[in-house]
């Protein structure tokens, strides 16, 4: 039994972990605007879902 519990209290701490770390980056990203909002993963411009149905149209910055 403890065989099983061990591996499924690893994954909970490490997914837990995981929401706690996003948590802070929220908060992070609330308290300094300077540099923009938290970036979410799968989120915006080539968020890696595959598709390419979907157009993203970027800034063009000139930094010439």
């Amino acid at each position: 039994m403890l065989r099983y519990l061990i591996p499924t209290a690893i994954i909970l701490v490490l997914l837990l972990g995981w929401i706690l770390v996003q948590h802070l980056a929220r908060q992070y990203a609330a308290r300094h605007p300077e540099f923009g909002p938290a970036r979410e993963e799968g989120l915006g411009c080539d968020g890696g879902c595959g598709c390419r149905a979907r157009h993203c149209e970027r800034e063009k910055h000139d930094h010439g």
